[in-house]
């Protein structure tokens, strides 16, 4: 019999993947190519069941003959390997990320007079609002505090925005663009929940004045509407004793991961560098606590990242590499995140640089809210692995509010002020998911 291979990626099967597979069964024996985790994490979000789980599936579909594992999104290397009379994909393709991949396709098939045969896209179908639907049913605590390592596995850098409450949540968890040039989406792909932009949008001062049971609140607003993983931002992580119950605490609603900073007495935002007074804690006693962290954990999944604040206290990279060796040696830190609020970035690339020499394995974060100069791939290039915006919807909202009731004022009615700054009401009806 010809040889019809059909390349599939869905962990949500629906009547169109059923309709490919049948059409393939008409015209020879059907090999299924299944996009492995990697590819799949390659150009969207990773997928709800593993390579293993839905090859299982796709084995017991009527008229699959074979599956076979397809690491890339390219079907170069399996299309050379089966050499296949037809291949067999829905009409969807011919725009968006995959449009390059069609035309590879073409080109490989005319070596050996092969043809590609494309059905019709089910229009009555989104796979997209299947997808997301399914996948917030899915999402368990044990499930979501693990996305934050297999992003690190599949993907060269992870990105990360700040949300405080359930509706910035959900502009992360929605939000994508589409890549001019690739035709790809682009989306983040975790949330961080910021000390400073929680206790900013409650009205109170960011000294660790907002302790962690009004924290959790904000975590479980944002858990209870969201899927992606999230990176909590555990200032100074308190007393040793108090830490470890946190981390079992966090670990039980589904957190990723906290990051500590190593300094010690009243809190001082980072980004007043030098001109408050920085104290940075005993590195030896900071990765002992980070140690007493690692040694609560019930799970695997879980991660503890020591923030360094050498740079932002205004010592040298030499002693902010020390501190993150000890960190990482003594206190067995999952990673590394490196903090500073000098504008060029050179501080941040140099340190990059010399760490990931030593541990090359150990993942690294970056919060560029002063080098904002610099793209993902850049920051990519110099050694990162997690890049968070760490405060800009706070920022963002407090402009257009502020905007808002000053028009108000002025103008002795809204009229202006909501056909300048406000979306329709309809809109924030919609916003909502069951809201009607």
């Amino acid at each position: 019999m010809d040889l019809v291979y059909i390349a599939m990626s869905a962990d949500v099967v629906h009547q169109g993947h059923i309709n490919i597979i049948k059409k393939g069964s008409e015209y020879g024996s059907v090999i299924i190519g299944l996009l492995t985790d990697e590819a799949i994490a390659s150009y969207k979000r990773l997928p709800l069941l593993s390579y293993s789980d839905r090859e299982k599936i796709f084995s017991e579909f009527k008229g699959v003959d074979k599956v076979v594992p397809q690491t890339t999104l390219d079907y170069t290397e399996n299309l050379e390997m089966y050499k296949p009379k037809y291949v067999i994909h829905g009409d969807d393709w011919k725009t968006g990320v995959q449009r390059n991949i069609r035309e590879k396709v073409i080109a490989q098939l005319s070596q050996w007079g092969g043809e590609l045969i494309e059905i019709p896209y089910t229009d009555s179908i989104s796979c997209t609002q299947l997808e997301r639907d399914t996948r917030k049913r899915l999402t368990t605590p044990d499930i979501r505090r693990g996305k934050l390592k297999k992003l690190l596995k599949f993907r060269d850098y992870v990105t990360v925005c700040e949300a405080s409450n359930g509706l910035s949540g959900l502009i992360v968890e929605e939000t994508s663009v589409t890549d001019p040039e690739t035709g790809s989406l682009r989306e983040f792909d975790a949330m961080w929940i910021s000390s400073l932009c929680d206790s900013t949008f409650k009205g109170k001062p960011d000294t660790e004045l907002v302790d962690l049971t009004s924290r959790l609140r904000t975590i479980d607003e944002i858990i209870e509407v969201t899927s992606k993983p999230i990176i909590l931002d555990g200032d100074t992580g308190g007393k040793v004793e108090h830490f470890t119950y946190n981390v079992r605490t966090l670990e039980r609603l589904g957190v990723s991961a906290i990051i500590i900073e190593d300094k010690t007495g009243s809190k001082k935002n980072s980004l007043f560098g030098t001109e408050v007074e920085q104290t940075l804690d005993d590195p030896h006693d900071f990765a002992e606590k980070i140690l007493a962290g690692k040694r609560s954990q019930i799970t695997d999944d879980f991660m503890i990242f020591a923030r360094i604040e050498a740079l932002i206290a205004g010592r040298s990279v030499e002693e902010a590499l020390s501190r993150a060796e000890i960190y990482v040696n003594e206190g067995k830190a999952d990673g590394i995140c490196i903090h500073s609020k000098e504008k060029d970035g050179s501080e941040i690339k140099d340190f990059l640089s010399k760490f990931k020499k030593q541990f090359p394995t150990i993942p690294v974060i970056v919060i560029p809210t002063t080098y904002n100069q610099f793209t993902d791939e850049e920051l990519c290039g110099w050694g990162a692995d997690i890049i968070i915006y760490a405060n800009h919807l706070l920022r963002s909202a407090y402009p257009a509010m502020k905007n808002t009731v000053e028009m108000m004022l002025e103008k002795h009615r809204s009229l202006e002020a909501s056909e300048k700054y406000c979306i329709p009401i309809k809109q924030v009806l919609n916003i909502i998911p069951g809201e009607r």
